[in-house]
């Protein structure tokens, strides 16, 4: 069992959540359950599957977690990209997004690949 706090992934998705929910703040009304709610939702799933899997017994199911987190960082990025293209997110906002889940998602593969060289 690790402690995912210290997790510096982990650091970057948390961080990355807390911008996500202020950028969603000016979405419509109308969207708070659609898009508003699934753009917070997968992106706190990210650090949630983190953590998580940090609180499971082995390497093995770490990995598996990480994985999930990085298919909600990929969902995540079609969200962002929906957001802009409807208007709801400006560019440079959705610029600045998009880097920070990319540098998550490459975060989160370095790890996996450094869990699987443990075996």
């Amino acid at each position: 069992m690790r402690d995912y706090r210290t997790l510096k992934v982990w650091e970057k998705a948390h961080s990355l959540v807390l911008s996500l929910y202020a950028a969603t703040r000016s979405f419509p009304r109308d969207e708070l359950y659609g898009l508003t709610s699934q753009i917070r939702r997968c992106a706190a799933s990210v650090p949630a599957n983190i953590a998580e899997g940090c609180g499971r017994a082995g390497i093995p199911e770490l990995t598996h977690f990480c994985r999930v987190a990085m298919g909600s960082a990929s969902e995540l990025e079609y969200h962002l990209l929906l957001s802009r293209d409807l208007g709801f997110l400006p560019e440079a906002d959705y610029q600045r997004l998009s880097s920070e889940v990319g540098e998550v998602k490459r975060m989160l593969r370095s790890f996996v690949d450094k869990l699987n060289a443990k075996g």
